[in-house]
């Protein structure tokens, strides 16, 4: 690890020394992709740094103890020694979790799909409820939120509803809330007070860049044109600028209406599209490594019911993780970033013992 360190410095320096020549700062792809580089190996230099800092200032100690005959200054010395042990041993495991293998999708926009599954108008009710969560948490974080299409209930539920949420790091803690989510409530309709349990289903998918790959043959796809319409059939345009996708492969169908000009309709729904897709190849493949190793936090099994919001007794599980915190309505109020932290910590634990498993 150490040896490796020692080259992401010099790398480090190396970089500090590009950024600085004129040949570099004239050409802007260049320049963006030293800066990108130098931030992703900042707070690792700076860690290691500090690392170094305290073993010298051990080492120090350790000399200093050996010819010091004052007990009171001994004390001090041990003392220091200490603090600065326990520094390094947590700057150490620090290190060893920024050198773990980032994922290429962290960084990315997401586009997120719930949809209501067993449970019928309550499941509908609590999708609008996740949607309301989530929107919530992206404002707290100056993410955006872009909404796509929603297929509402008229009650104030959400069959389903598709979104986009724009920002840094986005992918790197929405994709813990893919999974089904279980809400168990007494329903407003439910005379008798008894508790009702229903499903709602998260798909977290990253945004597909231009970098990725994705090939859409024009014979494996139909174009549908439609005017777009509101609650009940309601006309809410004039023109047919709805557009509906259908991929003859997988069966996947996707409808943009929330533009008013079909050209900006159809490129939201092959944007939704392609995610849809490269989503079914992140999940082959984890499909394929799940079957090497079984423990995994993060983007898992869709059918995986990862958390449980029960309203009688105000608390909220994830399952994966085993926390369990009496707050749920700050939580549905979009603080989840407390689960989140525990479902990363839980992941980082899980990579670190497979590391070590593996030497």
């Amino acid at each position: 690890m150490f040896d490796r360190l020692e080259d992401l410095v010099r790398r480090f320096e190396e970089i500090m020394g590009e950024l600085n020549e004129p040949a570099v700062t004239s050409n802007q792809e260049r320049f963006r992709r030293l800066m990108k580089e130098q931030s992703d190996l900042t707070p690792i230099v700076e860690t290691y740094k500090a690392y170094k800092k305290s073993r010298q200032d051990m080492e120090d100690a350790l000399a200093l103890l050996e010819g010091e005959n004052d007990e009171e200054m001994r004390g001090m010395l041990k003392e220091t020694l200490s603090e600065s042990r326990e520094q390094a041993q947590q700057l150490e495991q620090k290190l060893k979790i920024l050198l773990l293998p980032k994922d290429p999708n962290d960084e990315k926009n997401v586009i997120v799909e719930i949809r209501a599954g067993a449970g019928g108008d309550e499941a509908a009710l609590f999708a609008a409820e996740l949607y309301r969560m989530y929107v919530h948490y992206a404002e707290s974080r100056r993410w955006k939120v872009e909404f796509l299409g929603a297929d509402e209930t008229g009650i104030g539920g959400m069959k389903e509803v598709q979104f986009v949420i724009a920002g840094q790091g986005a992918y790197s803690r929405m994709k813990y809330e893919s999974g089904v989510h279980r809400v168990q409530r007494v329903p407003e309709t439910e005379s008798g007070g008894r508790i009702h349990t229903s499903t709602v289903s998260v798909a977290v998918m990253p945004e597909v860049d231009e970098d990725i790959d994705i090939v859409i043959d024009e014979k494996d796809i139909r174009i549908d044109v439609m005017r777009a319409s509101g609650n009940g059939g309601q006309c809410v345009n004039t023109t047919d600028s709805a557009v509906r996708l259908t991929h003859y492969p997988t069966g996947i169908v996707v409808y943009s209406q929330t533009e008013k000009s079909q050209i900006q309709n159809k490129a939201k729904a092959f944007a939704l599209l392609k995610a849809k897709l490269y989503d079914m190849e992140q999940q082959q493949r984890h499909d394929e490594e799940a079957k090497l190793r079984r423990s995994q936090i993060g983007t898992g099994d869709r059918a995986e019911k990862i958390r449980t919001y029960n309203f009688p007794q105000g608390r909220v599980t994830d399952h994966r993780i085993g926390l369990t915190l009496y707050k749920l309505d700050k939580i549905l109020d979009g603080e989840i970033q407390e689960l989140v932290d525990g479902c990363i910590a839980a992941d980082q634990a899980a990579k670190l013992s497979r590391m070590d498993e593996n030497g």
